[in-house]
């Protein structure tokens, strides 16, 4: 066993205890005396990894359907992946949890979601320990023990699975990245982030990129280039260190933004439609091997119109969004690509282990019916017009928009599956594609691996190739049991058959697999955030035989109704097992519960005191001013001749609010989905001290509705506003501050962040 000191090892006769981490430094086998003439010295030191621990890239795209990517067959040429699947194994049946946030904890922890806190999203968070997306301290994520165990770990890209009223200055910090094992962060903290305006942390601190959309920045580049010189520069320090990356794009989860060069290079190539496009991949698919031979390709839902009976606008706006997307998608498979070659360069290249998961869900339908330019109003159960999209395509792909493509192609993206992603009951939700390369261990097969996998048998897999047991103990809290199993098996076994059983469930949408069995319960309509169905005991089951039936064509439940009421009663036992229950299948409903206050604030208080550089609050960190009445108050400080900038920013492209000057002159913006009201004066501030103030009338009578907006300054009215509407969930991806609009621009009357010149005294916020 090699202990690491100083660049050199030592071989020591007895094996550190790994049960229990963190472990103590390694013994004293040095002798002491009265003095250090008569006294021999030995270093201690932290225990290092066992011998021929490999380095290990974890990759997770997001949002991927199981017929897109070239490698499984798809019409979106993925070359980077293609090649490391050349070098390594495909696998065809894994499986994710369809939602990000629960796939991600799943993946990082070994357990089960709903064991891990994360039932759903943490934007949809409610006060059940199952579902408040506060990860226990009993299911330490595998970075917290590849820590202990002599790695370095680093994390970069999206993070969401810290809950967001957590995410300020104010803490906790424990279940940040750098608080659940890894050393490094570099990425957001939500569900996606705007590709040109991210709001990005490194480590607990806000950053803001080091560039403008117009001079070149994209945030997936960007982390790519730090996590390639991370990389290096520990490889270059401690070259026999191994080190643990997570490398999470916020790709390929909307908004889908990308140059027109990239976008461009697919003008055309979907006019063929969804339907057609499902029987070019499914040939592909069965050709590959991706499928097996007798596979049938499920046919056209009544959900997903025909191809042929939309008319031309609507075919031009639908490949156009999907054209975006294809853009994107090369776009990123070209930055993974630089990151595979920058692993390719590293002295221990051979031994990395690189898992390459292609999608944390099925294909996402949260565009809706139409797609739209900005999927933040679709999650608010708000429908985006056709005629709308048709008129900004212009915008497509670049900073002021945030789109997504129709429901139809993501049925097209799952091929050859039923259902899309947040559906759990279908495989067109939970089916991902899976590459593992490791060119010590692994010699390239073309076969597919069709073991039954999971989420929950990565972090086991990780730990039997690092020689690593999972440790009882974890900063002294005995852990939860991992819930998967590890595949190393079938890297050189192509019989490995996998997991004998696994339970689905998001919104209620639910599945149990058992041997080879699958009872299927669909229950929600993932674009129609506005309905929750409720009885839940008039749900229709399905049956299938995954053995003889790959892509669930074929329902058995009239059948085999014995076989059906077996399988319903193992996922009844399942769901009391993993703390499945209550079910909610609350979509906007869920997003306007109000979420625990930020620690230290009394959640009584109606009254909310900022001061100039409060920035990068989360969205239910902030005041909260939706669905209801509030003052703001603001005393500032000024010289006419250059009084501008941000007073109180919130929000931004696709939703929210702004209160700023220009040229002097106060303004109060209501970005309603890009639907702005404005409230202003006539006249600039005077020179010198003066209260500028916004009176927030709520209508009420539900959330969303409308309001009368008032402006004053020094206790004079100086405009007002009604309006008809209001946002009743969630402004979106962006922040609130307070001095500057980081990130996005609410308004394109600025650009931002601009700060705010003169002094702010304080802004004073009254819920009413």
């Amino acid at each position: 066993m090699g202990w690491l000191f100083a660049g050199e090892r030592h071989l020591k006769a007895t094996d550190p205890d790994r049960s229990k981490v963190p472990m103590r430094l390694t013994p004293f086998e040095g002798e002491i005396g009265k003095t250090y003439k008569d006294s021999v010295s030995d270093w201690q030191g932290p225990v290092a990894a066992p011998e021929g621990a490999p380095n290990v890239l974890l990759i997770l795209l997001d949002d991927v359907g199981f017929g897109q990517t070239s490698t499984f067959g798809g019409l979106i040429p993925t070359p980077n992946l293609d090649k490391l699947a050349s070098e390594g194994i495909k696998y065809n049946r894994f499986h994710t949890t369809a939602i990000c946030g629960p796939s991600r904890a799943a993946l990082l922890t070994g357990r089960n979601h709903h064991q891990c806190g994360n039932g759903f999203l943490m934007e949809w968070a409610t006060g059940f320990p199952n579902y408040s997306t506060m990860l226990p301290k009993n299911t330490a994520t595998i970075a917290e023990v590849l820590k202990h165990n002599g790695y370095n770990t680093w994390w970069y890209g999206k993070n969401h699975n810290t809950p967001d009223w957590e995410t300020t200055v104010a803490g906790p910090f424990d279940r940040w990245p750098t608080g659940m094992g890894f050393e490094y962060f570099y990425g957001f903290n939500a569900g996606e982030t705007h590709q040109y305006y991210p709001v990005i942390f490194e480590n607990t601190v806000p950053v803001e990129p080091n560039k403008t959309p117009d001079e070149g920045y994209h945030f997936m580049t960007d982390m790519t280039d730090r996590a390639i010189a991370r990389m290096k520069l520990a490889k270059s320090v401690a070259p026999e260190k191994p080190f643990f990356m997570y490398f999470a794009p916020g790709a390929m989860h909307a908004p889908h933004h990308v140059t027109a060069s990239w976008r461009d290079q697919f003008k055309g190539k979907f006019d063929m439609g969804w339907e057609k496009y499902r029987d070019q991949v499914f040939q592909n698919q069965l050709r590959m091997g991706i499928v097996p031979q007798g596979t049938q390709l499920t046919p056209r839902p009544e959900w997903v119109p025909e191809w042929e009976s939309l008319s031309d606008e609507q075919k031009d706006v639908y490949c156009a969004l999907f054209e975006n997307f294809a853009g994107y998608f090369a776009f990123t498979d070209h930055e993974v690509g630089r990151l595979l070659n920058a692993v390719k360069e590293l002295p221990d290249a051979e031994n990395t282990l690189v898992i390459y998961i292609v999608g944390d869900n099925g294909a996402s339908t949260e565009g809706g019916p139409d797609g739209t330019l900005n999927e933040i109003r679709n999650l608010n159960g708000l429908p985006t017009d056709l005629d709308e999209v048709a008129t900004h395509l212009d915008l497509l792909g670049g900073p002021e928009s945030e789109p997504h493509y129709p429901v139809g192609w993501a049925w097209a993206g799952n091929t050859p599956f039923q259902w899309v992603k947040q559906v759990a009951s279908h495989l067109g939700g939970t089916r991902n594609p899976m590459v593992v390369s490791w060119p010590a261990k692994i010699q390239p097969d073309e076969r597919p691996r069709d073991a039954f996998l999971h989420l929950v048998d990565v972090v086991p897999t990780i730990l039997e190739a690092a020689n690593v047991p999972m440790p009882e103990q974890v900063n002294g809290i005995t852990q939860l049991p991992l819930a998967g199993k590890s595949f190393m098996d079938s890297f050189d076994n192509a019989g490995y058959q996998g997991r004998q059983k696994q339970y689905f469930e998001i919104f209620t949408n639910r599945s149990i697999y058992v041997d080879g069995w699958k009872a299927n319960a669909q229950h929600t309509i993932p674009w129609r955030q506005d309905l929750a169905p409720g009885n839940w005991d008039q749900d229709r089951w399905e049956l299938y035989n995954l053995e003889s039936d790959f892509s669930e064509a074929n329902d058995l439940a009239a059948m085999m109704p014995q076989k059906l009421e077996e399988l319903k009663e193992q996922f009844a036992a399942a769901a009391e097992q993993n703390s499945v229950y209550p079910f909610d299948d609350r979509g906007a409903g869920r997003l306007a519960i109000p979420k625990p206050s930020v620690p230290g604030w009394d959640p009584e208080s109606k009254t909310y005191i900022y001061y100039a550089g409060a920035t990068r609050i989360a969205e239910p960190a902030a005041p909260p001013m939706k669905n209801q009445s509030w003052s703001l108050t603001a005393s500032i400080d000024v010289n006419e001749s250059t009084a501008e900038g941000v007073i109180m920013g919130f929000g931004g492209v696709a939703a929210g609010m702004v209160l700023y000057l220009k040229d002097g002159v106060p303004v109060f913006d209501y970005n309603f989905f890009e639907e702005h009201t404005i409230v202003k004066s006539q006249s600039p501030v005077p020179n010198g001290k003066s209260v500028i103030r916004v009176d927030f009338d709520y209508d009420g009578g539900g959330a969303g509705k409308g309001a009368t907006v008032r402006l004053s300054v020094d206790d004079q009215l100086v405009d007002s506003a009604v309006m008809s509407a209001t946002v009743g969930g969630r402004f979106g991806i962006d922040t609130f501050g307070i001095g500057a609009d980081t990130g996005q621009p609410v308004t394109k009357d600025y650009q931002p962040p601009f700060e705010f010149v003169g002094s702010i005294d304080k802004v004073v916020i009254e819920i009413r």
